[in-house]
């Protein structure tokens, strides 16, 4: 069992950035990929990045490619999204999550409560 918490979202201006982080709890978040999905008022919940168990792999929505970087500390049980460059639309809440590589929600079995990002013009 694998427990999620996000932390670091907040309210920024365009061109700003931010740091979320994921913390896990449980010895086996090694094991699984994290990805960050986020969810906008009135829009589905979309895939935003993931990386892989050893943090070897990585991939990005286009939407994001070049703005955000996702990486994780397995010693330190916590994944993270660097947000460089944000803009009002990336305004959502930012969920973390932990399974299998993959870019659709079924690839993913464990998620956290979500934080909310805003991003100001």
């Amino acid at each position: 069992q694998v427990q999620l918490g996000e932390s670091g979202g907040g309210l920024v201006q365009a061109g700003g950035s931010l740091r979320l982080s994921c913390a896990a709890s449980g010895r086996t978040f090694s094991i699984y990929a994290m990805a960050w999905f986020r969810q906008a008022p009135g829009k589905e919940r979309e895939f935003v990045a993931t990386i892989s168990y050893t943090g070897s792999r990585t991939d990005y929505a286009d939407s994001v490619k070049g703005r955000f970087t996702i990486s994780r500390d397995n010693a330190k049980n916590t994944g993270y999204l660097q947000m460089n460059s944000l803009q009002p639309e990336d305004t959502a809440v930012y969920y973390c999550a932990a399974g299998f590589l993959g870019r659709q929600l079924s690839d993913y079995y464990y998620w956290g409560q979500g934080t909310q990002v805003t991003v100001s013009s």
